[in-house]
């Protein structure tokens, strides 16, 4: 029975666990989110600030919305400068529409107006990011993110992708530290940036990629002290690939430049280098001096710079099997490790060296390797002790095994079969830590992984600049392999093409004016024919009156011609005269030719009160061909009296109407009429008013069109309509 119920809780246990691990994993899992925001008028707010849990998000201008992506029970803020952050948590993926009650936008000419008067939050989100650097990688990236988002020029790009190549350098993520240094690097040369990359390539053990960066780095702008680093990285490089003489020469190299600039750590670090690549080389004597120099350089300078240097100095001893000098400068080195206080960020690079549980292992391992065995008891056992107080596992493993072979080496088989259990208990101990550890790493890298990700997604909608950027990359780097003769000819067809296009230029520029000059000269010629031909015509109506002996009326009719004469003649050089006196100048010649066809026809002149006549001007004696093809080819040969119409009115805005209009025999009977040496002779007035018209049209972008036009359906009478524009 209780077998039974075992069974049953069991599975009732295991079912429980399963529905709420999947519960745990939907509330985990991301998922895309529509969220639009709008105005009282329920149009898209594109300039609100969307954050979820402290991720921003831009608006898409293509599908006019915001897409972010959240987890249940994620929190969304909303802001805007000119109404209240609104705030909401995360359901699911359901839709979102956020509407701003008693808010309206503003209309802005562009998107980039209402940008140009953002403030600049880009150094604050800088500083933010450096604040995070060695605290919360999550944090640093967010502010990235946000940095991204406000990196308008590329020197601000290349600066967010170089933050973002140091923090994945703090947390030793080197490759994709590498990566985000190469970017920056795209973005802006920089050689303090190439110098950053170097020693994230020479941490990835990527060793001739670092080279050849720190090579680069050296041909830039650097400091003395930046020169330094670069020397001592290519030092550290040939260490690595044992080339010892390489190592040698750069770090001699980085010591002169230290001992000129009085940088005294490094000529401390560069004199323990330089120790150690002497001892490489089997040049024991010479390693030792410049240990020595560096134990004294660094007892000057602090504590915790001797200690460190002390320990190394002490496996130099170790390695050259002088035990008991070993041995006595780390008891020394014992006195002085509890005194020494270790920050919080100085203890993974320290506390391997300077911790006296470390120290005391070390001594006892000295002892044993001299064989001196009881001796080498007192110190493992402490090193135990102060291992299992600091809960350093490595130390107290490795010491309770050394003491369980020095016991049963001295006979104690008892004791020694004692710490040889307890090593066991430790060693299982310390594999369950070290599994826990790296499913720790194992998320750690998930959320790197992940951030990254957020990264490239945001970098998705600038994927257009950055393809740009590349192919711009390129584009110099082929220039910068093009020999000088392939320049040179760029250059003289640029040259060329630039001179070509300056005489296109100059031959344009000529010809218009030529253009303007023969269109200025074609007028003059023209109306210094309209004189003549007006006048020709004039006189014959005079010689008219003389004919039948009618003196009285060719006097008056000579008077009223010389006014009129005066007028064509003062207006005979302008191209275009007021409205108002052309129209003086029509009645005038009107009543002058009514006068000698009164048999013939009537007329009347009606003028649109509402037209401003001073806002209008026109070329001289245009209409006056019109109205002389009216009397004489239309109503001269009606048998009953004709009537001639002159009549102006507002068409557009811009634009008036003036017709001519008679009821005379029509355009195809007075062609009839003509006789056959009439019909060779075109018509010298009409003709040279339609040249007229044609040039001012040109020189004055269409101020006049004329439309001639039969005045009924039996094409009896003609209708002239004129259409003129303003200035």
């Amino acid at each position: 029975m209780n077998r039974i119920f075992q069974i049953a809780f069991t599975v009732l246990l295991f079912s429980f666990t399963l529905v709420f691990s999947q519960d745990l994993e939907n509330q985990q899992k991301e998922f895309l989110v529509k969220v639009k925001v709008v105005d009282e008028n329920n149009t898209a707010v594109k300039d609100a600030r969307v954050e979820v849990d402290g991720r921003a998000f831009i608006f898409s201008f293509i599908k006019d919305r915001y897409e972010v992506k959240a987890k249940k029970g994620s929190n969304l803020e909303v802001s805007h400068p000119d109404f209240v952050t609104v705030f909401y948590t995360i359901k699911d993926n359901e839709d979102i529409k956020v509407k701003v009650e008693g808010f309206v936008q503003e209309k802005r000419s562009s998107r980039k107006s209402y940008l140009s008067k953002k403030v600049d939050l880009f150094p604050q989100y800088l500083d933010s990011v450096k604040f995070y650097k060695k605290k919360n990688i999550d944090k640093s990236v967010t502010f990235i993110e946000k940095m991204l988002l406000e990196s308008s020029s590329k020197k601000k790009r290349a600066t967010t992708y170089k933050e973002l190549a140091d923090v994945y350098a703090y947390w030793k993520q080197y490759d994709l530290a590498i990566e985000n240094y190469q970017v920056s690097l795209r973005e802006r040369n920089d050689s303090k940036v190439r110098l950053l990359l170097a020693k994230a390539e020479f941490l990835a053990k990527k060793y001739s990629n670092s080279e050849k960066s720190y090579e680069e780095s050296l041909k830039g702008s650097l400091s003395n002290y930046e020169r330094l680093k670069a020397y001592e990285g290519l030092g550290d490089i040939y260490v690595k690939t044992k080339q010892y003489q390489k190592a040698e020469l750069n770090y001699n190299k980085a010591l002169q430049l230290a001992k000129s600039n009085l940088v005294t750590p490094k000529i401390t670090d560069l004199n323990s280098k330089l120790a150690e690549v002497y001892a490489a080389k089997g040049n024991t004597q010479k390693a030792d001096g410049y240990y020595q120099n560096s134990l004294k350089l660094a007892s000057e300078e602090n504590k915790k710079r001797s200690l460190k240097e002390q320990q190394k100095v002490a496996d130099f001893y170790n390695r050259s099997q002088r035990y008991d000098e070993e041995i006595q400068l780390r008891k020394e080195s014992l006195e002085e490790a509890d005194d020494i206080v270790v920050e919080e960020d100085e203890k993974e690079s320290l506390v391997d060296s300077i911790t006296s549980q470390k120290i005391n292992y070390k001594i006892g391992n000295a002892y044993i390797q001299k064989e001196a065995y009881k001796e080498s008891i007192p110190f493992l056992k402490k090193s135990i002790e102060e291992a299992s107080e600091k809960k350093d596992l490595i130390i107290q493993k490795d010491a309770t095994r050394k003491l369980s072979e020095v016991l049963a080496t001295v006979g104690d088989y008892s004791e020694a079969l004692d710490s040889y259990r307890e090593y066991v208990k430790l060693v299982d101990t310390l594999y369950s830590k070290k599994e826990q550890e790296i499913q720790q790493i194992k998320r750690f890298n998930k959320r790197i992984s992940e951030n990254q990700s957020r990264i490239t997604s945001l970098e998705k909608d600038k994927q257009l600049s950055d393809s740009r950027i590349d192919l711009a990359y390129k584009d110099q780097q082929l220039i910068e392999e093009s020999n000088k003769r392939q320049q040179l000819i760029i250059y003289s067809l640029i040259a060329g093409i630039f001179l070509m296009s300056l005489l296109a230029y100059f031959m344009f520029r000529t010809t218009k004016q030529q253009k303007l000059a023969n269109n200025l000269l074609a007028l003059k010629s023209m109306r210094s024919q309209m004189n003549p031909h007006f006048i020709f015509n004039a006189l014959n109506s005079v010689n008219s009156f003389i004919a039948v002996n009618d003196e009285r009326s060719a006097n008056r009719y000579l008077s009223e011609f010389s006014v009129l004469m005066r007028s064509v003649l003062e207006n005979s050089d302008e191209d275009f005269i007021p409205l108002s006196k052309e129209i003086e100048l029509i009645e005038l010649y009107t009543k002058l030719e009514h006068n000698r066809f009164k048999e013939k026809f009537d007329y009347i002149i009606s003028i649109d009160k509402k037209i401003k006549l001073d806002d209008y001007s026109i070329p001289p004696m245009l209409l006056q061909p019109y109205i002389e093809n009216a009397i004489w080819h239309g109503l001269r040969y009606i048998k009953e009296k004709g009537k001639l119409t002159i009549a102006m009115s507002q068409k557009t805005d811009g634009s008036i109407s003036i017709i001519i209009q008679d009821n005379g025999i029509g355009r195809k009977k007075s062609k009839e009429m003509k006789t056959a040496n009439q019909l060779k002779q075109k018509s010298k007035g009409m003709s040279t008013i339609q040249n007229r018209i044609a040039i001012l049209n040109d020189m004055y972008e269409d101020k006049i069109a004329v439309n001639i036009t039969d005045n009924s359906i039996d094409e009896t009478g003609t209708k002239v309509e004129l259409i003129l524009k303003k200035e």
